[in-house]
């Protein structure tokens, strides 16, 4: 599904249908950011986006931190537009049942992709509370884990998202929260999903894209209602009080500045997913803004 404005020189970017992107860029995508480059948007969910990254398409994405070292020589991490937050991280699942369930040592686990920040975190989590190790890792989209959890297909599922707030709908109940854990250890930020453009288009253009993104996040903030129907078009079945916990949630000071701490979250996760071998090592300005 794609929003084009037709113009010659719009920027080619894919960003996930969910409240909190459509929220942040909204203004920019409708023309409402004075000086912005158009836009010509795709909708993807997280996992395919990733895959844009790696395969070197479109001009800008919205991405898992987690892929990040696989991308950096071609993309440049942007300072503004992602999420990061606290009490914001993915759950660990199970059925309400299975209360006797406390462990996940040999156990079947869907995960919504290899690829993504979550994942990072579960195995980071399992690494230091499961010494037995986890069983079977299955990838499957995040909309389907919470039903195949509930319906004994797999006997725990990472979810993200709204999942947060809908889970006991599925009667499954909270194992774990994969956030908490790393704001324990860590003090840290959970840092989640990135905003990242290519390095081809130069420095100038790079820096024009971070003060967009930032006034689009901004205007949302000034003028919430503005956004509201792109927002609920493309949540599609969600209840609006659901979306609005979501962008309440995922959109927030670290939305429009990474900061020191965004920084030393995003630099913290990958030094640690590297050292457990999870992803290829971070140069010392990887993460560096032109």
């Amino acid at each position: 599904m794609t929003d084009v404005t037709e113009t010659a020189e719009a920027l080619r970017i894919a960003y996930s249908p969910c409240p909190n992107d459509t929220f942040v860029f909204d203004a920019w995508a409708h023309g409402r950011v004075p000086g912005a480059p158009a836009l010509d948007v795709t909708f993807a969910d997280i996992d395919i986006t990733n895959g844009m990254a790696e395969r070197g398409e479109f001009d800008v994405l919205k991405v898992s931190y987690a892929v990040l070292p696989y991308v950096l020589d071609d993309y440049a991490l942007l300072p503004c537009g992602g999420a990061l937050g606290r009490g914001c991280g993915p759950l660990v699942l199970t059925r309400d049942g299975d209360a006797g369930l406390t462990d996940l040592t040999g156990r079947t686990v869907a995960v919504p992709s290899e690829r993504s920040t979550a994942y990072l975190l579960f195995r980071l989590w399992a690494a230091e509370t499961v010494p037995g190790g986890v069983g079977e890792i299955v990838v499957m989209p995040f909309h389907e884990i919470m039903p195949a959890v509930r319906d004994g297909k797999v006997d725990a599922g990472l979810v993200i998202h709204e999942a947060r707030f809908t889970y006991q709908d599925y009667g499954l109940r909270k194992l774990a929260d994969m956030g908490e854990h790393w704001e324990l250890t860590t003090g840290l930020p959970i840092p989640l999903g990135a905003i990242i453009a290519r390095r081809s288009l130069g420095t100038d253009r790079l820096r024009t894209l971070a003060e967009a993104a930032r006034a689009s996040v901004r205007a949302a903030w000034d003028d919430p209602e503005a956004s509201r129907a792109y927002v609920l078009e493309h949540a599609q079945e969600m209840d609006p009080k659901v979306a609005d916990q979501h962008i309440g949630l995922y959109v927030n000071e670290f939305t429009a500045d990474l900061g020191d701490d965004g920084y030393a979250a995003v630099r913290g996760l990958l030094t640690r997913a590297a050292a457990e071998g999870l992803v290829p090592p971070l140069g010392p300005d990887a993460l560096l803004f032109p």
